[in-house]
């Protein structure tokens, strides 16, 4: 039986979600947790979409295939009773044997939060620490550029060797409350890197250090030297996935 997950997590202390060798990540933690529950045969998630070491989740979402028949309600319960506090399941669901976390997938929501206030060591892990004033009508005006379908090798790491960069962006927008500056982007699909090199560009342009008609300069260079400041992970939250029919 295939089931779906959304659960909550704490990048802090994580090597980012998939599974790496002598590191603590995401995806081994819930699948030890998942695994000892199936009475100690093993269980693998696959997450809509891997997250960076730092960068948190609201809403992530996963699927698995599951042999023991358990109330949805129970099994919930009995998974977050096993998992570390900084991972929570929010909500759990039988989905169709042919469904697939990753593939079909409508949206992923990710939110960017920017302290431009005094040092908050309380929110040390969930919002970058700026702690100077960025012009948010600036940053409004930039994120207009990045809505629709665009190639984003320019805001791609080295590292991210799929040779389709085109992406959709859905909707981007920009608020304020008190100190903190969110900065919301909703598409299709994100590269490695993408929103934290978006991200730093909209911090340089809030700055002043630049115009917000660079960013349709930047795409349309497709050159990934011109990147330029990669936002801190921390910041970054996946808020959110989306799918046609299980939401």
């Amino acid at each position: 039986m295939r089931y779906l997950i959304l659960f909550s997590y704490d990048g802090s202390l994580f090597s980012g979600f998939q599974k790496q060798p002598n590191k603590r990540t995401v995806q081994e933690e819930v699948e030890k947790v998942l695994s000892m529950i199936n009475g100690g045969k093993k269980v693998v998630i696959t997450a809509a979409g891997r997250t960076d070491a730092l960068v948190n989740a609201l809403n992530q979402a996963a699927h698995f295939d599951f042999d023991k028949k358990i109330p949805l309600e129970k099994f919930k319960k009995a998974i977050n009773t096993y998992l570390p506090p900084d991972i929570h399941v929010n909500k759990i669901m039988k989905v169709s044997h042919d469904f697939h976390a990753r593939y079909l997938t409508k949206s992923k929501t990710y939110e960017y939060k920017i302290n431009t206030g005094e040092y908050n060591p309380l929110l040390r892990s969930q919002v970058y620490q700026y702690g100077k004033p960025l012009n948010i009508r600036k940053i409004a005006d930039a994120l207009k550029y990045f809505k629709g379908t665009h190639d984003f090798t320019t805001f791609t790491s080295s590292e991210d060797k799929r040779e389709n960069k085109v992406r959709t962006i859905y909707d981007a927008s920009v608020s304020q409350d008190g100190d903190i500056i969110t900065i919301t982007f909703t598409g299709n699909g994100f590269l490695k890197y993408q929103i934290r090199n978006m991200v730093g560009l909209l911090i340089e342009i809030g700055a002043g250090k630049k115009d917000p008609y660079v960013v349709k300069k930047t795409l349309d260079e497709k050159d990934r030297t011109k990147i330029g400041v990669t936002a801190s992970a921390c910041g970054l939250t996946l808020a959110k996935v989306e799918y046609y029919d299980y939401n």
